[in-house]
């Protein structure tokens, strides 16, 4: 399965337009074109900075409705109010132990390996740090993306709403540091969005 991200960074106050506009306009295009299935959107309401993220079941579809998909990012953008930045991925690892419901939050960690390490490196973080996330409270999710010709990945960790986003930073940040310890990734960012279109019918991947 495969992913197109679309960043746009926005105005703050352009915000709850650009989520209504994805939700209540692009999400129904895009969910009658075969082979997607699903979208999320994640949004920092302070600086303006969002993701909107689609989801495919196989790259073939995701670049057939690349034109489709293209008009309703450069829709989104320009209610946003900005240039939008495009990266596609593979969907590798996908864990839920309970829905995100209302409120939900997303921390996103961008990260650089090499890639013929990017297998050893989904494998360390399957096996040592989801079984650490289910124990965190108000864990919901967590998803990983990754960019083979780059060695570049995404990790989005789901949680049910911003207090126990909150309330995880040290023990999180404790895991994240000995996940780089012991695969060698380097962290090129940590942020935090709150989730507003939790769309994604991505199945469990483990």
């Amino acid at each position: 399965m495969h992913a197109r991200s679309t960043t746009v960074r926005g105005a703050p106050h352009a915000v709850a337009d650009g989520i209504t506009r994805v939700r209540d306009h692009a999400w129904p295009t895009l969910q009658d074109l075969e082979g997607c299935i699903g979208l999320s959107m994640l949004a920092d309401r302070g600086s303006g900075r969002c993701i909107v993220t689609t989801a495919w079941d196989r790259e073939e579809a995701m670049r057939r409705h690349g034109e489709s998909a293209g008009a309703l990012r450069t829709d989104a953008a320009r209610v946003l109010g900005g240039e939008p930045e495009i990266a596609e991925w593979e969907i590798a690892r996908l864990h839920r132990v309970r829905p995100a419901g209302d409120g939900a939050c997303v921390r996103l960690t961008v990260g650089q390996s090499r890639p013929e390490q990017l297998d050893r490196d989904l494998d360390v973080y399957t096996y040592s740090m989801v079984p650490e996330l289910e124990d965190v409270p108000g864990f919901c999710s967590v998803s990983q993306f990754v960019d083979r010709h780059t060695g570049r990945s995404a990790t989005a960790v789901c949680y049910a709403g911003r207090s126990t986003m909150d309330r995880s930073t040290g023990q999180i940040a404790a895991m994240r540091e000995e996940y780089t310890q012991m695969t060698g990734v380097r962290v090129l960012e940590v942020a935090e969005f709150d989730l507003v279109v939790a769309h994604l019918r991505v199945p469990e991947m483990v």
